[in-house]
């Protein structure tokens, strides 16, 4: 029996960080986001779903504000009929919603929700490589988005498709580069040691108590900024979120991808993206918000004070800051238009691959130049700065030049096209 208590565990860690937190999450995040809109736009949400007492024969039902509109929806998807247009590519086409859905619950698994609860880390898997693993299993939700586009057989979807494919890849790059200087500096890859490291020393956009401003983490808290702004707008790409929902823009793409799907399969695709956007917010406040850490040196006192349940109030932290951030980017979808694709791509590869490529840089500069500084190396640091600047100007340079050929090459196409008809 002892032998069976580590899974006992695990399986009560995946059921209730998973089943029991995420999603009720991704559920009420649709809820939130139909609210919030609807306060935005000054009309009335869904506020009366309720339980509907009037068919027991009761006199009124109880609405609870609306709260019960995800049971509805869900309700509504599974009741409503599957439809599979003949032809579509039967396999795919159903593979497709899974490929979705499901990388965005496996990437929850890294992690930490919470410090500790009577011994057990509140993390499914504490592995030593947490951002690769995110990393490698977001990516696949590529798969799915462009197996449904070209599965559909259907121009409107193959199109969604295809632009999802571009942009995915195209903001993984910048992704992946702006969490380097995080790591970097934390020197780890493991998530739980880098939210204690943020509780001891200060969340790394704020780092304001453990060791304190020293003229390092001073000069250091530049380039965190930088990445943790080219990381949270490359999220909002990678999640297909307003203003960079060009894989599923209405105005010329009808539904985009999901065009020919309904029922539970087309709410997959929804769920997912949902999931999508809680892992996003999941990992901005893990990497750069402190995760559960309630910051301001407050977190030995919360140990000290509520021993084995400190895990619960840390739980209770890391909620109310990934509930912020989903409002903030509920917030952003109901207030920023959308972009042209050509700007959307001209943002991943002529600015943020660059910046993200030369904040790299930055950092290492940074970390490197204290110990030159104390052997006496001064015009090494003096020649690395001027590396930098070089490499910076001739990035930009090259990357300036590019853009004007695709720009000249774009207006001679439409000119050609425009004296030819």
């Amino acid at each position: 029996m002892e032998a069976l208590i580590p899974y006992i565990i695990i399986l009560a860690k995946v059921i209730g960080l998973t089943f029991v937190l995420t999603l009720p999450i991704i559920a009420y995040s649709v809820y939130a986001e139909r609210r919030f809109a609807a306060i935005i736009q000054d009309r009335v949400g869904p506020n009366r779903t309720g339980i509907p007492l009037t068919i027991f024969g009761c006199k009124k039902d109880i609405s609870f504000f609306g709260l019960l509109q995800p049971l509805a929806d869900g309700l509504k998807f599974i009741l409503k009929e599957d439809f599979v247009p003949s032809h579509v590519n039967k396999f795919f086409f159903w593979l497709a919603p899974a490929l979705t859905m499901v990388p965005a619950l496996v990437t929850l698994s890294v992690v930490p929700f919470g410090s500790e609860l009577f011994g057990e880390k509140l993390v499914i898997a504490d592995v030593s490589v947490g951002p690769l693993l995110v990393f490698a299993i977001a990516s696949l939700s590529v798969y799915g988005i462009t197996f449904a586009g070209w599965a559909s057989n259907n121009k409107y979807s193959f199109f969604g498709g295809v632009r999802s494919c571009a942009q995915m890849i195209s903001y993984e790059i910048a992704l992946g580069l702006s969490v380097i200087p995080v790591l970097m500096h934390f020197g780890d890859l493991n998530l739980s040691n880098i939210v204690a490291d943020q509780a001891a020393n200060g969340w790394l956009i704020l780092p304001l108590w453990g060791e304190g401003l020293t003229t390092e983490r001073m000069l250091l808290w530049i380039p965190m900024i930088i990445s943790f702004f080219i990381f949270t707008i490359s999220i909002f790409a990678e999640t297909n979120r307003m203003p960079f929902d060009l894989p599923e823009c209405e105005t010329e793409l009808v539904g985009g991808y999901h065009t020919e799907y309904s029922s539970m399969k087309f709410a997959l695709f929804f769920l997912g993206e949902y999931a999508a956007m809680i892992v996003g917010s999941a990992l901005i406040v893990t990497l750069f918000l402190g995760g559960w850490s309630v910051g301001f040196g407050a977190d030995a006192w919360v140990v000290s004070t509520f021993g084995d349940w400190a895990g619960l109030i840390h739980l209770g932290v890391f909620l109310v800051k990934l509930v912020a951030f989903i409002l903030f980017f509920i917030l952003i979808r109901w207030t920023v238009p959308r972009f042209r694709y050509d700007q959307l791509m001209k943002l991943g590869w002529v600015v943020f691959f660059e910046v993200a490529l030369i904040n790299i840089l930055i950092t290492a500069v940074i970390m490197a130049a204290p110990p030159m500084l104390e052997r006496g190396e001064t015009g090494a640091v003096a020649a690395l700065i001027i590396g930098v600047v070089v490499f910076s100007a001739l990035m930009f340079y090259i990357a300036k030049s590019l853009d004007r050929m695709l720009s000249s090459d774009k207006s001679t196409t439409v000119a050609g096209a425009d004296t030819n008809s």
